[in-house]
């Protein structure tokens, strides 16, 4: 018959898993929009050349999707001190559509607010409007134009 010990097993000291971007030794830059916690599922969407920009796309629990992050990889954009410099013009796209500057929490991850959302009520806009009345003035031009 074997012998039994006494006493409480020895508990294994175990490294735990860093979260993504934590550590900086990624290939990507996160760029954080939303907290997590508004979404249950997430999903990569590579917008794009493949593996420069990916959107990370959440649902919530009433089933409508929206940007959580982004990711940047870092061929893209390089870190001076504590900004993000975009390095492509699809980054530099990307970064004058946020509506803050990305500032940097930890490693490679960094927060800023999407642009933001103009009601229904307050449009067209005074950019909207201008944009519409040049346009207008355009297309007068080319039709008188084409018949002279």
């Amino acid at each position: 018959m074997a012998a039994k010990t006494s006493g409480s097993p020895e508990k294994k000291s175990r490294q735990r898993r860093a979260k993504p971007g934590t550590t900086g030794e990624g290939d990507y830059y996160h760029i954080e929009l939303r907290p997590t916690s508004e979404f249950i599922t997430f999903r990569n969407v590579d917008v794009g050349d493949k593996g420069h920009l990916q959107r990370l796309a959440g649902k919530r629990a009433s089933g409508s999707w929206d940007t959580a992050a982004w990711l940047v990889s870092k061929t893209d954009a390089h870190m001076e001190g504590e900004t993000l410099v975009p390095d492509s013009q699809d980054a530099r796209d990307l970064f004058s559509s946020l509506g803050s500057v990305p500032k940097h929490i930890k490693g490679d991850i960094f927060e800023a607010k999407d642009r933001p959302n103009v009601p229904e009520k307050k449009k067209p806009t005074e950019a909207q409007k201008k944009a519409w009345a040049e346009n207008i003035k355009k297309a007068q031009q080319a039709r008188w134009a084409g018949k002279k």
